[in-house]
């Protein structure tokens, strides 16, 4: 018998969050909850949502993958003129969330975004395996194509362009960088009652840590 959609729901137990226990800085505190993902092991522990707007303000939103983090912020890589690199061209205000469910945990991040150096962008695109980095160069990404077969030829041919091995960065494809203004940690528990540590950057550049209600 199929469950009322209403019907679905799961109580959170594991943890808790509390002030005395978090870092001061929440670059620090992502570091942490970090580890404590890669240690249990979650799938694509570094799938992350992206949210993006028009300058009208119309949301979209997709998975990206997370390809690093430090002080500044996280960073992920994308074709610059896809729907997501437009939308970030003309309002650079973007969100991200990560939802590790085998830990009962949320991160959301809310900040501006700005492209990353080329030399970063060309050390990162090396590192991807051959087949990715003729993907970048053969697909026109967001854009209407014909049928599939549009970017299998194109595939070909860059394939027998750089059939050398030698496969250069696309122009059009590179590194973001985004730089938070808002960190909330979120740690579910039961009768969802849950914890809400929200790290607010001041212009002073410290952190303000406050919990919401959940």
């Amino acid at each position: 018998m199929n469950r009322s959609i209403a019907d679905i729901r799961k109580d959170y137990i594991l943890q808790s969050l509390n002030e005395a226990d978090v870092a001061a800085n929440p670059i620090e505190q992502f570091a942490r909850w970090w580890e404590d993902a890669i240690k249990s092991e979650i799938d694509e522990v570094n799938a992350m949502t992206v949210a993006t707007a028009t300058k009208e303000g119309v949301p979209a939103a997709r998975i990206i993958l997370l390809k690093g983090f430090d002080e500044r912020g996280f960073i992920f890589f994308t074709n610059y003129q896809s729907a997501k690199g437009n939308e970030i061209a003309d309002n650079p205000q973007v969100a991200l969330l990560f939802f590790w469910k085998e830990l009962e945990r949320q991160i959301r991040i809310s900040g501006t975004i700005e492209k990353i150096g080329a030399k970063d962008s060309d050390d990162y695109f090396q590192s991807r395996p051959a087949g990715s980095r003729l993907g970048a160069w053969s697909s026109p990404q967001s854009t209407v194509i014909e049928s599939r077969q549009v970017i299998e030829d194109n595939y070909a041919r860059y394939e027998q362009q750089f059939d050398n091995g030698n496969i250069p960065r696309p122009p059009h494809w590179g590194g973001y960088l985004v730089k938070p203004q808002k960190i909330e940690f979120w740690q579910g528990r039961s009768s969802r009652m849950h914890d809400r540590l929200l790290y607010s950057l001041q212009a002073d550049g410290q952190w303000k840590l406050e919990r919401l209600a959940p």
